[in-house]
Parts: C-alpha cells; sequence; structure tokens
C-alpha cells in the first residue's frame, strides 16, 4: 500500500492507495494513525510509491481547486462489507457534484433495505470520503452530520463549493 498527502483549503488529506485502487482518505494531522490504521487492516505493506498516488493527489487538488467534478481514480471496496459496498456505491454512482440526496432517499435508492438512520451510520464509516461523496447526504430537516474534516462545517464547506447551498452573507 502506497501513502500520499495534499493540502486542501480544509487540511491535510491522506490517501491509501492499493494495486487496485484508493482504499481510504483521511484527513488533518492523523497520518500516523491512518498509517497504521490502513496497514493493519488491510494486512498490506507499505511501499513507496509515488506514481500510485498522484492520480488521486491531482484530482483530490483539482477537486478543491474546483477544477474537477468527477472522480476517475479507481476505488479499492475491500474495507467495506457487502450492504456498505453497495450503499456507499449507489452514492458514488448517482449523486454527482452539486447534488444532495436524503438519508431517506439513498436508502431507497440503494434497494438495500437498510433504514436511514442506518445510512448515517454507514457515511459516517465510509472509508473513502469525497471521492465517495458522503458529504452530500443530508438530513431531511437539514445537513445531519459528517465525520470528516471540522464536521458539519466541513460538509457545509463542501456543499457550498460544490453550488449545492448558497453562500452566506457575511455582515460584519
Amino acid at each position: 500500500m502506497a501513502f500520499g498527502s495534499v493540502p486542501t483549503p480544509l487540511g491535510d488529506m491522506f490517501v491509501a492507495v492499493t494495486e487496485a485502487g484508493v482504499a481510504s482518505v483521511g484527513w488533518n494531522g492523523r497520518e500516523e494513525a491512518f498509517r497504521a490504521r490502513m496497514l493493519e487492516g488491510l494486512k498490506l505493506a507499505e511501499v513507496d510509491d509515488p506514481d500510485r498516488t498522484a492520480p488521486a493527489l491531482a484530482e483530490l487538488a483539482d477537486y478543491y481547486a474546483g477544477r474537477l467534478r468527477v472522480f476517475g481514480v479507481p476505488v479499492d471496496w475491500r474495507l467495506t462489507s457487502p450492504v456498505q459496498r453497495k450503499v456507499l456505491g449507489t452514492l458514488h454512482e448517482t449523486v454527482a457534484y452539486g447534488q444532495a440526496v436524503t438519508y431517506g432517499e439513498l436508502a431507497e435508492r440503494s434497494g438495500t433495505g437498510v433504514p436511514a438512520r442506518a445510512i448515517g451510520s454507514i457515511m459516517g464509516a465510509n472509508p473513502i470520503p469525497i471521492i465517495v461523496p458522503c458529504h452530500r447526504v443530508v438530513a431531511g430537516n437539514g445537513l445531519g452530520g459528517f465525520s470528516g474534516g471540522e464536521g458539519v462545517e466541513s460538509k457545509r464547506w463542501l456543499l457550498t463549493m460544490e453550488g449545492y447551498l448558497q453562500p452566506t452573507l457575511d455582515w460584519a
């Protein structure tokens, strides 16, 4: 497994990339814990392979710079269960940049029979945030939660950047 990082407006993002694709994306200053968790979880050896991580890092940089709306890097789903894979795969394939779905809509769309509340847990356990856009899943009565970056404020920032939410006016 190869590791890399890229600075973003929400802090440094770390990627873990296997020969199959991006297996995990992590946030803000937790690089050593991220590496240890990935190596232990996947039972793979660490390799120094910048060529393997470069496409994911470039796409993340382009996304945050507003130049990328669709990620093309392959995803390695091995850190997900079959149900998580189905729900996250449905999200990844059907909810485009600038769009959002509610937890209930994603539950129905995935066809898994997973209730809306459990969809929130699956989003919170998403090992590949941003590339698999769990920030685009919202509650029926507001934004809902977000486990990445600085929590719901990061979710708000991402949805504003994508144009789903309107920027707030600063009267100060």
